[in-house]
C-alpha cells in the first residue's frame, strides 16, 4: 500500500512539473513508407490552442519543430498552423528499431515548440510507427543442406534453419512450404516458447542410402501481410548412415550477467551437452543457430567443441543490454540439441554524459544570432542530457559554467529549455559563449560539456548622438558661394546599417545653407550679408539607417561678422527745410538723418558740408543743421548745399545729398493801397447808377506771401447814409441804394485793408472819395471840396438798443467815450514806454514744439518773435489827429439814430507822399506765386524735436508801416496794438513814433438840422 501510495504521489508531482514548465506530450500513430505530405495530425486543434485568442498575442502563434541538427526529420510542421504532414525521408521502422527483437513497439519521437513566450509550452510527440508488410521472410541461405539417417523411422522430425522477417506480427513468417516432396518427406511447423515458428522435416517413408542418398527439394516461406510475400530455399537432404542418439545439454536455458568492461577473452559460460553414442556418433559440435543476431555473433564465440562462450569483442551494454545465444549441439545426427544461453551485460560507468542541443532558433552557421530587444523568457534550445549508462550512472544534471543572461528550465526528464533570464544590450555584450556541463551520478561522475555559440542581433536602439548638442559659429559676410563653415559629427552606439549617420537640415533651415547628408560638413551656398540678417538659428538632424530610424537633432547658431561694404545712406536724397525768416542765427534749422547698415566702427558716421559754405553749420553727429546767418526772405528765399556722410570703416565709404533751406515768409507787412492812390482822390458816380453798380474798386497789396498776403476790405467810416458797401475780397464799392436828390454831393468813405496773417494781422486804412453828380465840371473845385472834407470828422452810425431820453444817452456817450480814450491814451504810452527799452539783443525763452519731423519752427506755437525792421525812413512830420466825437440827436420820431464822429489822422505836408513802385515790389495778385505758408505746413518732414532759440536777433522789427499822410492812413487792428507779433518767440517789436504836439480843431458837420456837437481835442506826442 506505502508502494501505491509514493507511486500515485509521484506521479501526481510530476504531472504538476510538467504543467508549469509548459510541457505536454502527444502520441499518434502512423504506417511506415508513408509518402510524402500526408497529413497526421493538427496540434492547434489536438492541443486546444485554438482557444486561445490571437488579439491577446504580441506575435501570431507559431509551432517551431525542435530536432537535433544534423538529423532529417521525418515530419514537418506548418509553423502557422500546427499541422504535421510527413516529409520525403523515409519512414523504415525496421531501421529506426532495428535489434528489437522481443518489443513489437517502435516509437519516434521529436519535440515541438509553441511560440510566442506567453503561450510558450514544449510538447513531445511520440509516433507509434507501424510495421507494414514490405519486407519477404528469408532463409539464412538460398541452400540448405541436412543430413538423415538412413535407419530414420517413419514420422522422424529433422529441424530446418528458419527464415527471418524484419517485420513484426502477422507481416512476419507466418508459414512454410515443401515443395517436391516426392512423397517422402513432409513439413511441419511448431512454435517455440518465444513465439518463433520452426520447420521440421518430417520423413514418411522408409530411407535407403544405397538406392538413392542425395534428395532436392524446395522450401517455402511465407509472410501473413498484405500483399503477402514469400521466398523459397534449395533443400538438399542427404541420407547418412545410422546415429542413434541425440545430444543433450545439461541446462536448456543458461542466464548470466556480464559487465561490459569485460575484457576480450573473459570467459561468459560453459555449457556441457553429451551423447549416449560412442565414437564418431558420440563427437558433439556446439554452434550458433541461425536465429543468434548478428551482433551476438559478433561480440561473443562459442567454442565449437568445449562448448565455451567467450567475450569476442569489448562489450557495450548501452549498445546492447541483453543477448539471446541460441546455441545448437549436434553430433552429426539430424536432431541437434538446443539451449538458450541469455546474456545480460551490466552497467558499468563508462560513458560520458551527452549533450543534445535541438535549437528552436535556427543556427546559423552553428551559432544563435538573437536580437537584443528580445524579451524575457525568449526559448532558444532545448537542451537534452542522455547517458547510456544505467541507474545512477546514467542519472544527469546539466548547468552553465559562468553567470550569463541564460538559464536552463527543466521540461521533461533530462530535458531542459534554454531561455533568456534577463534584458540584452548589444552595445555592452556582443555574444555570448555558453558552456553547458552535463555530468552523472557515478562514481567517479563523468562530466561532458558543450558550447553554445548566441550572438546577439544589434537592433536600433540608440539614437544618434552628436559630439555638441549646441554648434555657433561666426563668419564673415560677403563669403564666397561654397565656403565651408564646419563640419558637424554624430555617434550611433550601434552597428551597421542602424550606425550609419546621415545629416540633414531641420525645416527651419534657410536656404542659404547646406549640409552634406554623408560628411556632415555644413557650407554656406549662397553669399550672406549681415545687414539682411545677422544671425541664423536652425537644426541639423543626425538620422540612422535602422528600421525604424532615429533621429537626434543640434542647434546651430551662425553668427555673421559685419564688413564695411555699405555707403551711409540718407533718409532722403534731398532734404527740404523750411524756416521762418525771423528764425535767429544759431537756431536749429533742421536734422539730417542717416543710417548705416554695417556695425561698429563700420557704422559710425560723420556728417560734414561741403561747398566751404560759412553760412551754415552741422553737427558732425546728431546732424543738426544751424545757421550763422540771419534770414531775410525778401533778401533770399532759398539757399542750397550739399551734406557728406562718411563711416568709421578701414576703407571707409561716404554719400552726399542735398539740402535746401527755404525760407518762409512772417507777416511782417501791413497792407499798401495803390488804389485810390492817395486820401485826395476822388471817384465820379453817376446818380443815376442802379443798385449793384460797381462804382469804384479799391486795391491793395501786401509784400508777404500766403495767408499773410490775403487781404480783406471792409469799410470803416463814413458812408453815413448807408448809400455804398464793400465786397470784402474784391475791393469793388458798389451802390446799396438809389440816389436820391438829397444824396448828390461827395462822399468820403474810409476803407480798411487788413491781411490774414498769424498770429496777429495787420491793416492799412485810407479815404475813398466818391463825388454823386451827373457831371464833372469843375475839378478844382472838387478837390478843395475834398481836401475841406477831410478836416470834417467821420461819421459812424451806431443802432442803439435803449430807448431812453436823449439827454441820458448823450451824458451816457460822453462819460464812456472820455474813459475809453484816456484808457488808449494810457496803453499807447505804457506799451511805448516798455517797448523802446528792452534790449534789441533779447533772446527767446521759451521751446518751441514742433508738431513735425523736421527741425523747423512752427510758426503757430511760437510765443515771441522778432519783427523785421522796416527800411523805409518814417516821415519827418506826421499829425494824428485823433477821434473827436459828436452825437446828433434828432427831435422826429424817425430819427432813432446816435451818429459818433471820428477824427481821423490828417497829413499836414503832402509834398512828403510816395508813390508805390510797382516795378520793384512783389505783388500777391501774381497767379503763380508760390504759398510758401502752405506748404510749409504740408510738405515739410519733420522729425520729432523741439527746437530751443539760442541767439536773440540784433535788429529791430516794426509792424506800422510808415506812409505818407496823403497817400494812406496807418493804425493797427487794435488802438491798443502796435505788434502783430506778441506771441512770437523768436520776435521783439518796438513802436516809435516821432514826437509833434498839433492841435487840430475839429468841426462837426452833420445832415441833421436839430443836433448838439460836443467836440474832445486830445493832443499826444508821436
Amino acid at each position: 500500500m506505502d508502494l501505491l501510495s509514493g507511486t500515485y504521489i509521484f506521479a501526481v508531482l510530476l504531472a504538476c512539473v510538467v504543467f508549469q514548465s509548459g510541457a505536454q506530450e502527444k502520441n499518434y500513430t502512423i504506417r511506415e513508407e508513408m509518402p510524402e505530405n500526408v497529413l497526421i495530425g493538427d496540434l492547434l486543434k489536438d492541443l486546444n490552442l485554438s482557444l486561445i485568442p490571437d488579439k491577446s498575442l504580441t506575435t501570431p502563434m507559431q509551432f517551431k519543430l525542435v530536432y537535433k541538427t544534423g538529423d532529417v526529420p521525418l515530419i514537418r510542421i506548418e509553423e502557422g498552423t500546427g499541422e504535421i504532414f510527413t516529409t520525403g525521408a523515409r519512414i523504415d521502422r525496421e531501421k529506426l528499431c532495428a535489434g528489437i527483437i522481443v518489443d513489437t513497439h517502435c516509437f519516434y519521437e521529436v519535440e515541438v515548440a509553441v511560440l510566442p513566450d506567453e503561450i510558450f509550452r514544449l510538447v513531445k510527440i511520440r509516433f507509434l510507427i507501424e510495421d507494414i508488410n514490405d519486407n519477404a521472410p528469408l532463409f539464412p541461405a538460398t541452400v540448405i543442406n541436412i543430413s538423415i539417417p538412413e535407419n530414420s523411422a517413419i514420422n522422424s522430425r529433422y529441424a530446418l534453419p528458419a527464415a527471418i522477417d524484419p517485420d513484426t506480427g502477422i507481416n512476419g513468417v507466418q508459414n512454410y512450404q515443401l515443395i517436391k516432396g516426392q512423397n517422402i518427406f513432409g513439413l511441419d511447423i511448431i512454435e517455440t516458447p518465444e513465439g518463433e515458428k520452426m520447420p521440421q522435416l518430417i520423413v514418411q517413408k522408409e530411407l535407403d542410402r544405397e538406392e538413392k542418398d542425395t534428395y532436392v527439394m524446395k522450401v517455402k516461406v511465407e509472410d501473413g501481410g498484405f500483399p503477402q510475400r514469400s521466398s523459397t530455399a534449395i533443400l538438399q537432404v542427404s541420407v547418412a548412415d545410422t546415429n542413434d542418439n541425440h545430444p543433450v545439454f545439461k541446462e536448456d536455458e543458461i542466464e548470466v550477467s556480464i559487465p561490459e568492461n569485460a575484457p576480450v577473452g573473459s570467459s561468459v559460460t560453459q555449457l556441457h551437452a553429451t551423447d549416449a553414442d560412442i565414437g564418431e556418433n558420440a563427437r558433439i559440435h556446439f554452434y550458433f543457430s541461425s536465429l543468434v543476431s548478428s551482433v551476438a555473433k559478433r561480440l561473443f564465440h562459442l567454442n565449437s567443441t568445449t562448448g565455451l562462450i567467450t567475450v569476442k569483442e569489448p562489450l557495450d551494454r548501452e549498445e546492447s543490454p541483453n543477448h539471446k545465444l541460441l546455441v545448437l549441439a549436434s553430433d552429426g545426427g539430424l536432431m541437434p540439441a538446443r539451449a538458450m544461453v541469455l546474456v545480460n551485460v551490466t552497467d558499468v560507468n563508462d560513458n560520458v554524459p551527452l549533450i543534445d542541443i535541438r535549437y528552436i532558433i535556427n543556427p546559423i552557421n552553428g551559432t544563435v544570432v538573437l536580437s537584443e530587444n528580445a524579451p524575457l523568457n525568449t526559448k532558444i534550445a532545448l537542451i537534452t542530457v542522455t547517458d547510456k549508462d544505467a541507474d545512477h550512472n546514467g542519472r544527469v544534471t546539466c548547468f552553465t559554467d559562468h553567470e550569463v543572461p541564460f538559464r536552463l528550465r527543466p521540461v521533461f526528464s533530462n530535458q531542459f529549455l534554454l531561455e533568456t533570464a534577463a534584458y540584452l544590450d548589444y552595445e555592452s555584450t556582443r555574444e555570448y559563449a555558453i558552456k553547458l556541463l552535463a555530468s552523472d551520478a557515478g562514481k567517479p561522475p563523468l562530466n561532458q560539456s558543450s558550447m553554445l555559440l548566441i550572438k546577439l542581433k544589434d537592433e536600433n536602439d540608440n539614437a544618434p548622438v552628436f559630439t555638441q548638442p549646441f554648434i555657433s559659429l561666426s563668419v564673415p559676410e560677403n563669403n564666397s558661394p561654397g565656403t565651408q563653415l564646419t563640419k558637424i559629427s554624430a555617434t550611433d552606439a550601434d552597428t551597421g546599417r542602424n550606425a550609419e549617420i546621415h545629416y540633414l537640415l531641420g525645416i527651419d533651415a534657410p536656404s542659404e545653407f547646406n549640409l552634406d547628408h554623408r560628411t556632415g560638413i555644413l557650407t554656406a551656398v549662397k553669399k550672406l550679408d549681415r545687414e539682411k540678417q545677422e544671425k541664423y538659428s536652425f537644426t541639423v538632424l543626425a538620422k540612422d539607417n535602422g528600421m525604424p530610424s532615429l533621429i537626434t537633432n543640434a542647434t546651430v547658431l551662425v553668427t555673421i561678422l559685419d564688413q564695411n561694404d555699405n555707403s551711409p545712406v540718407f533718409t532722403h536724397n534731398e532734404y527740404n527745410f523750411y524756416v521762418p525768416e525771423n528764425l535767429p542765427r544759431h537756431g536749429t534749422v533742421g536734422l539730417i538723418t542717416v543710417t548705416d547698415p554695417d556695425y561698429g566702427e563700420n557704422s559710425a558716421v560723420t556728417l560734414s558740408i561741403l561747398d566751404a559754405n560759412d553760412d551754415f553749420t552741422i553737427d558732425p553727429q546728431s546732424g543738426v543743421i544751424q545757421p550763422n546767418i540771419s534770414f531775410d526772405r525778401e533778401k533770399q528765399e532759398s539757399y542750397t548745399f550739399n551734406v557728406k556722410a562718411e563711416d568709421g570703416g578701414r576703407v571707409s565709404h561716404s554719400s552726399t545729398a542735398k539740402v535746401t533751406i527755404n525760407v518762409v515768409d512772417v507777416n511782417d507787412n501791413k497792407p499798401v493801397f495803390v488804389v485810390p492812390p492817395s486820401n485826395y482822390s476822388f471817384e465820379l458816380v453817376s446818380p443815376s447808377a442802379n443798385p449793384g453798380t460797381v462804382v469804384f474798386t479799391v486795391v491793395a497789396i501786401d509784400n508777404d506771401t500766403g495767408m499773410n498776403a490775403e487781404l480783406r476790405y471792409s469799410i470803416l467810416g463814413g458812408n453815413t447814409k448807408g448809400l455804398f458797401m464793400i465786397d470784402q475780397t474784391t475791393g469793388n464799392i458798389t451802390l446799396k441804394e438809389k440816389c436820391v436828390l438829397a444824396d448828390l454831393g461827395l462822399h468820403k468813405l474810409i476803407v480798411k485793408a487788413k491781411d490774414l496773417g498769424q498770429p496777429d494781422s495787420l491793416f492799412s486804412v485810407i479815404n475813398v472819395n466818391l463825388f454823386v453828380n451827373e457831371s464833372m465840371t469843375n475839378a478844382t473845385l472838387i478837390y478843395e471840396l475834398v481836401r475841406k472834407n477831410i478836416e470834417i470828422p467821420v461819421t459812424q452810425n451806431v443802432e442803439t438798443t435803449h430807448t431812453s431820453s436823449p439827454s441820458s444817452d448823450y451824458v451816457k456817450i460822453m462819460v464812456a467815450i472820455v474813459a475809453g480814450t484816456i484808457t488808449v491814451i494810457l496803453v499807447i504810452f505804457i506799451t511805448a514806454v516798455v517797448r523802446c527799452r528792452q534790449s534789441p539783443h533779447l533772446k527767446a525763452a521759451q521751446k518751441n514744439k514742433q508738431n513735425s519731423e523736421w527741425v523747423t519752427p512752427n510758426p503757430e506755437n511760437r510765443q515771441m518773435m522778432m519783427m523785421k525792421k522796416k527800411k523805409k525812413h518814417t516821415p519827418k512830420n506826421l499829425l494824428l489827429n485823433f477821434v473827436t466825437i459828436e452825437e446828433a440827436k434828432a427831435d422826429d420820431a424817425d430819427n432813432d439814430r446816435n451818429t459818433v464822429t471820428l477824427d481821423l489822422p490828417v497829413e499836414l505836408e503832402e509834398q512828403t507822399m510816395v508813390k508805390y513802385n510797382w516795378g520793384t515790389t512783389p505783388t500777391t495778385f501774381k497767379p503763380d506765386s508760390p504759398d510758401l505758408a502752405q506748404h510749409y505746413k504740408s510738405a515739410s518732414p519733420q522729425p520729432a524735436f523741439q527746437i530751443q532759440p539760442e541767439t536773440p536777433l540784433n535788429l529791430k522789427h516794426h509792424i506800422i508801416q510808415e506812409l505818407p499822410l496823403d497817400n494812406t492812413f496807418v493804425g493797427c487792428d487794435s488802438i491798443s496794438k502796435c505788434s502783430s507779433s506778441s506771441s512770437d518767440p523768436y520776435s521783439i517789436s518796438e513802436c516809435s513814433y516821432p514826437v509833434t504836439n498839433i492841435k487840430t480843431p475839429v468841426s462837426v458837420h452833420t445832415r441833421l438840422t436839430d443836433s448838439r456837437t460836443s467836440t474832445i481835442e486830445i493832443y499826444s506826442e508821436i
